[in-house]
């Protein structure tokens, strides 16, 4: 019998061990650059909450999960997407 088990995923900022499905999904694509919410490639995740986006941003967290430059307006996108989750 197979159990369905949810996917589990690690936000960068707070560490803690969530659903996949719960979490905000940030891609660094080979072509597109970094992308939210799609995309194939390396990807970091942050819990729905300010201060995990707040501390993603001041330890640079998020940066250092995707190993490349996160520039403001994702940071921008990322708040924005905070307020439907």
């Amino acid at each position: 019998m197979i159990q369905n088990r949810p996917v589990l995923r690690r936000c960068v900022a707070c560490r803690k061990l969530m659903n996949r499905q719960k979490l905000l999904k940030v891609t660094r694509d080979h072509q597109n650059g970094v992308v939210l919410k799609e995309g194939m490639g390396r990807s970091a995740y942050l819990c729905c909450n300010e201060t995990c986006l707040q501390e993603a941003w001041r330890r640079k967290r998020l940066q250092k999960a995707l190993r490349c430059k996160v520039g403001f307006e994702i940071m921008q996108m990322l708040e924005k997407e905070l307020n439907t989750c």
